[in-house]
C-alpha cells in the first residue's frame, strides 16, 4: 500500500493534500476557471482567424496561408503542452506569465505583419520572403503559447477540487470549444467589420490578459508569494499599457503604412463588405491608379490598352444586349457604351461601394465617362456565379424579345486568387453559355501568357470543356502596377509584360479576332495588331478546372 503522506518522486506532477484556500466557494471557484478558458479559447481563434486573414490579403493564396497558419499554429500547440508540462508546479504564475506573453504576441501579430509587408515588401533579395517567414513565425509563437493553457489550467481547477480526469477533462473541453466558436463567430461578424484587423486584435490581447490576470491574482493570489503577485501585476500593467498605447496611434499607423504601400497620393481608401478600396492620383493631371485588395486594378497610365482590348473583339457581331461579370469600376461599360447600337447594358458586381465610388468620385467617374449615368446600364449588386444560376429562372435573359446576351464580358479578377476560382471554372462557364444568345460571343480575361502560362491555358482548357470554343490573343502593357497573380510577395518583377484573353462561342471553331467595322475609333487597338497578337492554342493536354478540383 502506498502511503499517501510520502514526498512525490522527482519530476512528478503535484499531488495537492488539501483544495487551495479560495476567496470564494470551489462551486464559484469552478466556474471562473471555465469561464476564463472560454474567454481565452475565444481569444486564441481570433489570433488564428486573424493570421489566416491578414496572410491572405497581404500575401494572397488564401488557401496556402489558411493551410501554412492552422497546420503550423496545431503543431505548436502540441509542443506548448508537452512544454507546459514542467510549470504544473506552478501553475498559477506559469498561467498568468503565459496569457500576459500571449496578449502580448497575440495582439501586436497583425500590426507587426501590416508593417513589415508595408515598408519591406519591395526589398525583394533574401527578404523577399520575409513576410512569410514572419506569418510563420507568429503562426509557432502563438500556437506554442495557446497549447500551454489547458495543462495549466487543468492543474487549477484540481486545485479547486479533486476529480477524475474524464471529467476534469470533459469540463475544461467543453467550455473551450464554446469558447471557440464565439471567437469564430465574433472575428468575422463583429471585430472585422466594425473594429477592423488591427484594433480588433489589439483589443483582443487587452481581453487576453485581463482575463488571465484577473483569475489567478484574484482567485489564487494565495499559491503566489508576495513578490510573484507584484511581478506578475507589473507585467500585465505593462502588456495593458502596449496594447493601449498601439491603440491609440492605429490610426497613425494605417496611414504611413498605406502611404508606404501606395505612395504619398492615397486620395481615398475605405474597406467595404467585399474588399479594400485605395484610390491614388486622378488630380492635378497625375494618372489615377485604383487598388482592390492591394492589387492594382486600373492604371491610370495603361488602363485603355486593357479594357479596349477586353472589349472591342468582343463586339464584332451583334451587340444589342451585353452583360458585363465584374467591371465595377465602370471601365469596360465605358468601352461597350461607344458603340452604336447597344440597347441594354447589365453589370453583375458583387462589390456595391465600388460601384458607388465609380458613379460618384469625380476623378473616377470622369475616367470611365459617367458610364454609370447611362440609361441603357443596369447594375446588379450580387455574386456573379449566383446570379448566373438564377438567370433563367428570373428572366434577366429574355428582356426586350431576345433569348440571351450577345455578349459577355467576364472583367473579373486573376483566376489564381481563390476567391476567384469558381469564376474560371467549367461549372460557371457552363452557366455562362446557358445565358449566350445564338452566335453570342464570351470574353474572358484569362491573366498574363508570359508570367503564367500554364494558369492562361487552363482557362482556356476550362472554356472548351464547357463546350466553347476559343480564340486567344493578348496584348502588351506597359504599367508595372499590374501583378501578375495572386501572389502579392515581393520578387524579381511584378509586371506581366501582358494581358491574356479569350474570346469564345458556344460550337467547334472559335470567334474570328477582329475589330468591328463601324466600331468606335481605338486609342491603343489596331486591326493589324489584333493579328499579332492572336495566339496559337498548343496542344491539348491540359484538364479543366472544376469547382472540385481547382487547377489554378
Amino acid at each position: 500500500m502506498i502511503d499517501p503522506h510520502a514526498p512525490a518522486p522527482p519530476g512528478a506532477p503535484p499531488s495537492w493534500a488539501a483544495p487551495a484556500p479560495l476567496p470564494v466557494r470551489p462551486g464559484t471557484g469552478r466556474f471562473l476557471v471555465l469561464a476564463c478558458v472560454f474567454v481565452c479559447a475565444a481569444c486564441g481563434l481570433v489570433y488564428e482567424l486573424e493570421l489566416v486573414a491578414l496572410a491572405s490579403y497581404l500575401i494572397g493564396d488564401s488557401v496556402t496561408q489558411a493551410s501554412v497558419v492552422l497546420s503550423v499554429m496545431v503543431f505548436a500547440m502540441g509542443v506548448g503542452s508537452l512544454a507546459a508540462k514542467r510549470l504544473r508546479w506552478h501553475a498559477a504564475a506559469g498561467f498568468a506569465a503565459v496569457e500576459a506573453a500571449l496578449a502580448l504576441v497575440g495582439g501586436c501579430s497583425a500590426m507587426a505583419l501590416y508593417a513589415v509587408f508595408a515598408w519591406t515588401g519591395g526589398w525583394g533579395g533574401l527578404w523577399a520572403a520575409g513576410p512569410r517567414c514572419l506569418l510563420v513565425a507568429f503562426s509557432l509563437a502563438i500556437g506554442l503559447l495557446i497549447g500551454a493553457e489547458v495543462p495549466l489550467l487543468m492543474e487549477l481547477i484540481q486545485r479547486i477540487r479533486r476529480q477524475d480526469a474524464g471529467g476534469a477533462v470533459a469540463d475544461l473541453f467543453a467550455a473551450d470549444y464554446v469558447g471557440a466558436l464565439a471567437g469564430g463567430l465574433a472575428f468575422p461578424f463583429l471585430l472585422l467589420p466594425f473594429l477592423g484587423q488591427l484594433t480588433g486584435t489589439l483589443l483582443t490581447g487587452t481581453v487576453n490578459v485581463v482575463a488571465g490576470g484577473a483569475l489567478v491574482l484574484g482567485l489564487f493570489r494565495r499559491d503566489l508569494s508576495r513578490r510573484a503577485r507584484w511581478t506578475l501585476l507589473v507585467a500585465g500593467v505593462t502588456v495593458l499599457g502596449l496594447l493601449a498605447s498601439a491603440a491609440v496611434l492605429v490610426g497613425d499607423f494605417e496611414r504611413a503604412a498605406r502611404h508606404a504601400v501606395y505612395g504619398a497620393d492615397v486620395r481615398v481608401a475605405l474597406q467595404t463588405d467585399v474588399q479594400e478600396i485605395v484610390l491614388t492620383g486622378g488630380t492635378h493631371g497625375r494618372p489615377l491608379d485604383l487598388f482592390l485588395d492591394g492589387r492594382l486594378r486600373v492604371g491610370g497610365r495603361d488602363e485603355r490598352r486593357y479594357h479596349e482590348a477586353l472589349v472591342h473583339p468582343a463586339m464584332t457581331g451583334p451587340h444589342a444586349r451585353v452583360l458585363i461579370l465584374g467591371g465595377g469600376d465602370g471601365m469596360a461599360p465605358r468601352e461597350v457604351l461607344r458603340h452604336r447600337g447597344v440597347d441594354r447594358v447589365d453589370i453583375v458586381e458583387l462589390d456595391a461601394g465600388l460601384v458607388r465610388l465609380a458613379r460618384h468620385d469625380p476623378a473616377l467617374a470622369a475616367l470611365n465617362g459617367h458610364a454609370y449615368d447611362d440609361p441603357h446600364v443596369h447594375v446588379v449588386t450580387a455574386d456573379a456565379f449566383h446570379w448566373l444560376r438564377e438567370a433563367p429562372r428570373s428572366g434577366h435573359s429574355g428582356h426586350s424579345g431576345h433569348s440571351g446576351y450577345d455578349v459577355v464580358i467576364a472583367d473579373l479578377p486573376d483566376p489564381g486568387i481563390t476567391a476567384s476560382t469558381k469564376l474560371y471554372s467549367q461549372e460557371f462557364y457552363g452557366l455562362v453559355r446557358r445565358v449566350l444568345a445564338p452566335g453570342g460571343r464570351l470574353v474572358v480575361h484569362a491573366g498574363p501568357v508570359q508570367a503564367r502560362p500554364r494558369e492562361f491555358w487552363t482557362v482556356a482548357a476550362t472554356l472548351r470543356a464547357a463546350g466553347l470554343a476559343t480564340t486567344p490573343y493578348r496584348v502588351l502593357g506597359q504599367d508595372a502596377g499590374f501583378t501578375p497573380g495572386p501572389d502579392r510577395s515581393a520578387g524579381e518583377s511584378r509586371a506581366p509584360h501582358d494581358w491574356g484573353f479569350l474570346l469564345a462561342t458556344a460550337g467547334s471553331h472559335g470567334p474570328p479576332l477582329r475589330l468591328p467595322a463601324d466600331g468606335p475609333r481605338l486609342r491603343t487597338l489596331t486591326e493589324g495588331g489584333l493579328e499579332r497578337d492572336a495566339l496559337q492554342t498548343p496542344a491539348a493536354g491540359l484538364p479543366p478546372s472544376t469547382l472540385v478540383h481547382p487547377r489554378y
